[in-house]
């Protein structure tokens, strides 16, 4: 109980210090450099109606910016209260449904979703995303977006060859991401009422967690295989036959069903997949608490970040420190 007070003290103070400065809270960026890899695996899907990684295919991907983190809470909630923006009062959630999961009440901001401001924002869609990158480019002159499925996977991939960006056991994802891990495993059980397939490892998070928890991949960025999976700009399409080849978004020629669905990227806090090529599917307007968020890229050239992402990775350092203490009082 006292290791959970500190923890949310030490989040007040620095969330109400970074409303006291009144600045925009601009995400830390990575500046990725371009050059060509194989996009793709060799495992086929088992849905003929769900994204598989295939055929593998070369890509050329231009040097770009991406976010070293996942969107937050506190950055998302800078966009609300400035503009206004009205995100959908359900979302999707774990329930003991057919399917596991159910659509109830909930948004982005819903404690039991949202514990911080420095975890990953979720019960967010594909277009509350785009509209607060775009929010972001009008305040800051520069054209934040969401990146492109190559780009993603790139970014994700940081120069490895091998199903996760840190080699090819699996038992070792827990280090480096926030997945479905025993905790998880049995938390998730109890809301759907029943068990599914064993965990591997244990991350210490039974939910979303802080971002910046796990190690780095290669190229500096974090959790890009867990914690939320997170939007990218193409439209769904169900392999990589006829995708572009430059690493630009894939947005003609869109799968087609009832109502227009986005790809998402990564693995999250219910998932047990992280490996990088896997694919995933969300409606456009579509929310859910059951692992989607985003991050953001940039295009153009290298500028220097601005003293509000200094003292973003601050605060955010002391949010990381709050949550190691409580995982280790917990235990």
């Amino acid at each position: 109980m006292q290791s959970t007070l500190l923890f949310s003290l030490a989040l007040m103070a620095s969330t109400s210090a970074a409303a006291a400065a009144g600045s925009v809270t601009e995400p830390p960026m990575v500046a990725i450099k371009g050059g060509t890899f194989a996009m793709g695996g060799t495992i086929p899907g088992t849905s003929k109606d769900y994204p598989t990684d295939q055929p593998v295919h070369d890509v050329r991907v231009a040097s770009f910016q991406m976010a070293k983190y996942e969107v937050t809470v506190g950055q998302f909630r800078q966009f609300v209260e400035a503009t206004g923006h009205k995100t959908p009062k359900e979302c999707w959630k774990f329930g003991s449904t057919e399917w596991g999961i159910e659509m109830a009440p909930g948004a982005w901001n819903t404690p039991a979703y949202a514990p911080s401001d420095y975890h990953p924002v979720m019960c967010v869609t594909w277009k509350d995303a785009t509209a607060y990158a775009e929010w972001l480019s009008a305040q800051t002159g520069k054209p934040y977006r969401l990146p492109s499925e190559a780009e993603w996977e790139y970014a994700a991939r940081a120069g490895s060859k091998t199903d996760y960006p840190f080699g090819d056991d699996a038992s070792q994802v827990c280090r480096h991401a926030n997945i479905r891990d025993f905790s998880g495993n049995k938390a998730i059980a109890a809301l759907i009422g029943r068990t599914g397939k064993s965990a591997i490892c244990e991350d210490g998070a039974a939910f979303t967690t802080v971002v910046g928890m796990y190690e780095p991949n290669a190229f500096g960025l974090y959790d890009m295989i867990g914690n939320v999976g997170e939007f990218v700009a193409d439209c769904e399409h169900l392999n990589y036959e006829g995708a572009p080849a430059d690493g630009s978004a894939w947005t003609t020629n869109c799968h087609k069903r009832d109502s227009p669905m986005k790809m998402h990227r990564g693995g999250s806090y219910g998932a047990r997949d992280a490996r990088t090529v896997v694919r995933g599917h969300a409606g456009d307007e579509n929310p859910s608490s059951i692992g989607e968020g985003f991050r953001l890229a940039l295009g153009g050239p290298v500028r220097p970040q601005v003293p509000a992402v200094a003292r973003f990775e601050a605060e955010l350092a002391t949010a990381r420190a709050a949550e190691r203490e409580r995982r280790k009082t917990a235990k």
